[in-house]
């Protein structure tokens, strides 16, 4: 016995059929199928260290007993660079709070292990993931300060570029005494130690 179907209905199922056909057989959640590789210490001395260090030393004042030394970016090729460091500071952030991010490598130490203060990789990841928002919250901070630096450089603004460069020391450094030496008992350097103001 045939059973006669109206166009309406006709209609419908053909329109289920064909979102059925374009969903997703599986929803992926965010960062599913990333792989972190390197470590946060890697991170931090390949990409993060070397890029804070030259930005800052882009926009500097030295004093010497000859005088004072002022350095900031002059030329396209300056600029240029310190976009390269900006753009690779505002990435960084979403690299350090990957999920499965790792302190160091198996067995491994951390740098200036020696010094007093420091954490092991192990002590450092369990306050990560005691308190995970405050950490990718310091990230943040980190990459908010790298975009003003890169704003800087987009408009050429070098008193723009040096105050970024002051919040980014602060970024560095307030992530550091929390989870990398909270135990120091010495005043905290500045992470960028020819900090100074600009003349």
């Amino acid at each position: 016995m045939r059973t006669a179907i109206s166009a309406a209905a006709l209609a419908m199922l053909l329109a289920g059929a064909v979102a059925a056909a374009n969903k997703p057989a599986v929803q992926r959640s965010a960062g599913e199928g990333l792989e972190a590789v390197a470590t946060i210490q890697q991170i931090m001395q390949n990409l993060v260290d070397p890029s804070a260090d030259a930005l800052w030393a882009s926009v500097s004042s030295t004093t010497t007993a000859s005088g004072t030394q002022t350095n900031e970016p002059r030329t396209d090729e300056d600029w240029k660079a310190v976009q390269r460091y900006a753009v690779t500071l505002v990435e960084a952030p979403n690299l350090l709070v990957a999920p499965g991010r790792r302190v160091a490598s198996t067995g491994g130490k951390l740098e200036d292990a020696q010094v007093k203060g420091i954490l092991r990789p192990d002590e450092i990841s369990k306050k990560i993931a005691g308190d995970r928002r405050d950490f990718v919250a310091r990230a943040r901070a980190l990459q908010r300060a790298a975009k003003e630096a890169l704003a800087a450089a987009d408009t050429r603004d070098v008193a723009r570029l040096f105050k970024a460069g002051g919040a980014l020391d602060t970024a560095c450094e307030s992530c550091h005494v929390k989870y990398w030496y909270p135990d120091d008992t010495r005043p905290p350097p500045p992470a960028n130690a020819n900090l100074a103001p600009l003349k």
